[in-house]
Order: C-alpha cells, then structure tokens, then sequence
C-alpha cells in the first residue's frame, strides 16, 4: 500500500552519444587506382622479305641493338645466283641492242646512197628501240635481284631490346613471317584495364600519376594517350594507355598502379564525408544534420543527399548539404528524427594512444 502512493519516477529523457564533422568545401577530386604493366609504345615483328633458310642468329633475348645492326641471316646461296643469272640477261640484251644499233647505222648509209627504201630503214629503228626495251627491262631485274640478295640479311629498323625470337638456325621461313620481336626503349607506356562504369569519367581526368610497385615511393606523371573504343571480350574491360615521359628510368614488364584523379562534380566542388556517415532511408541515400533546438538542445534531423563520387575512404556528396553543417558520423544507426544527441569531442587520436597504452600494460 505505502509503495501504490509512491509517485511515478520521472522519465529520462533518451539522449544519443554521437561523433560529427564539419563539413567543408572541397576540390570535387576523385581519386582511384588501377594495376598495369609497362610496354614500349612500339614493338616490331620483324620478318625476312624473302623465303629461305635461316643459317645465323646473332642476337638473344634482351639484346640492345642499334638500328640497322644484323639480327639473322639466310642462305644467299639461291638469292646470288638469281642475281648472276638477272645479270647474264642484262648482258644479252646490252649485246642484242649493239647490234641492232650497229644495223640501224649501217641502214641509214645505206639510205643516203639510195640503196634501201625508208620502210627497211624504219623497220631497223623499231628493232633498236625494242632491244633497248630489253636492255631497260633486264637491268630492271638486275636492280631487284640484288635487293632480294640483300633482304638475307634481317636488319632492325630503329634502337631497342629484343623481346622474342620466333625462329632458329636450320628453320625455313616463308617471306614475311615474324622470327624476332625489337621493342623500342625510348618510349614506354603503362596498359591498364577500365571497367565499364568509369570509361566516362576519363573525359573529366585532371591528373595522372604512376606508381611503380618497385619504387612506391616515386610519383611518375603521367598522360593518357589511347582509349580503346571496344571492350576486351574477356576481360570486358577497355583498354588505355597512358605514355610516360621520355628518359623515365623503369623496366619493360615492371607493374605499375595508375592514379586518376578526376572532377566528380560539374562545378568542381563536393562535400566530404566518412562513408559511416550514410543511412538508407526508404532506399534513398541520407545523413544525420545535427541542428539546435529552441532549448538549445542539439538534435539530429535526416536530409537526403546526392552522391558524387568517391575518394579514398571518403564519399563526396554534391547536395543535399551545405557547407557549415555537422553531420553524425558514428552512431548514425541508432538515431530518429528530432533525436537528442551528445556529441563527443573526445580526441581521436588520444584515445587511441590510451588504447595502445591499455594493450601494452595488459601484454605486459
């Protein structure tokens, strides 16, 4: 009976610990990474301009050679005697077209004293033009049998390393088929794959900088210089190749990780957020704004937000928020309209010394 005349215990009003940020106007960058590989920007299959059988090789994989240095020769044997018997020819059509000569001169005496007609005297004239005709045509052929004797000889076209060798010594090849590969060393590029959802975000790309795996430390600029239009159909990603800049010290084959930083906003400016700052309410994106009341009171009230893009571990929102404003970060998924919160202004960083602190004297 003494506890039924007790009155009622006051109710405690429920007021939420929370973490908050400020938020602050920023550049809009979006920053993400992606693997690749160095390449030289020019590689060579480099082949014989005519058949034969390979008899030499003077070079291994990794070679420096310069331009024009020989690289494998052919038999010449077949190739030289083409180029006697072209030269044979040329010399029975110089000796055909000396006596045609010969015979149109005596023709035309012949003519002056009246002792032939003009047609006998044309028709000498017209067999001195075909055997120069002949000469003409057989010296042609002289002129490329010897550059077919010269093609046994594989000569790179321009200073690099040698990549692959598709052939070897004894091996007959036909004419035009790659038996070495020569990649040019003084420009090199880094192939990455884009995924389908960030080919167009390439157009907005206001840095580019490589990172060698070897070397992290150092920050390489670099420039996109291709896109491809048409996605590879097994990794269904597109390719791009971003050049670097000439005398860069890095190896052919070495990996690399590309950074693009890109605008995310039209107007280049974005709100950053911790990603723990972000609710779903009724399938649309929000955080918690945390304003005063007429108390004084801070309370929290949900605004629906646009995403942008996203940086690191952040998200940039491009509205929904102003600059100014604080917005809950920790605890967001206890919180209601209109909630009271405390914000806790314990120092980050300072706690997690004392943390570091605890564990050391508990392992202690």
């Amino acid at each position: 009976m003494l506890a039924a005349c007790d009155k009622p215990a006051p109710k405690t009003e429920d007021v939420r610990p929370v973490r908050v940020i400020q938020l602050a106007a920023g550049n809009g960058t979006e920053r993400v990474e992606f693997s690749g590989d160095v390449r030289p920007r020019y590689e060579s299959r480099l082949g014989f301009r005519v058949g034969g059988k390979i008899v030499e090789r003077k070079v291994d994989i990794g070679t420096n050679v310069k331009d024009g240095q020989v690289l494998m020769r052919l038999d010449p044997q077949d190739l030289r005697l083409a180029e006697s018997q072209a030269r044979a020819s040329l010399r029975a059509a110089e000796t055909g077209r000396d006596l045609a000569q010969a015979d149109y001169k005596r023709h035309q005496d012949l003519r002056t004293q009246n002792f032939v007609s003009q047609a006998v005297l044309d028709a000498k004239q017209s067999a001195l033009r075909a055997a120069q005709a002949n000469v003409d045509a057989a010296r042609a052929g002289l002129r490329g049998q010897s550059n077919q004797a010269g093609y046994a000889n594989l000569e790179s076209d321009a200073d690099g390393v040698v990549t692959a060798i598709d052939a070897e010594v004894g091996q007959v090849v036909a004419a035009g088929v790659p038996v070495v590969r020569v990649a040019r060393t003084d420009e090199k590029e880094v192939v990455i794959g884009i995924p389908e959802d960030r080919v167009g975000q390439l157009r907005r790309v206001n840095g580019v900088s490589v990172r060698l795996w070897a070397n992290r430390g150092q920050s390489i600029p670099g420039k996109i210089r291709e896109i491809s239009p048409v996605a590879d159909p097994s990794t269904r990603t597109y390719t791009v190749k971003v050049s670097l800049p000439p005398g860069t010290d890095v190896r052919l084959g070495m990996t690399a990780t590309v950074e693009l930083a890109t605008t995310a906003t039209a107007n280049g400016t974005a709100l950053r957020v911790p990603l723990s700052a972000l609710v779903q309410d009724k399938g649309a994106t929000s955080v918690w704004v945390v304003e005063k009341e007429r108390s004084g009171a801070p309370a929290v009230q949900l605004r629906r937000v646009q995403v942008a893009g996203q940086s690191g571990n952040d998200l940039l929102l491009s509205g929904g928020v102003q600059p100014g404003q604080t917005v809950v970060t920790a605890g967001v998924h206890l919180l209601k309209p209109g909630q009271k919160v405390r914000i806790l202004t314990a120092d980050v960083s300072r706690r997690g010394d004392t943390e570091a602190a605890a564990v050391g004297g508990g392992a202690q």
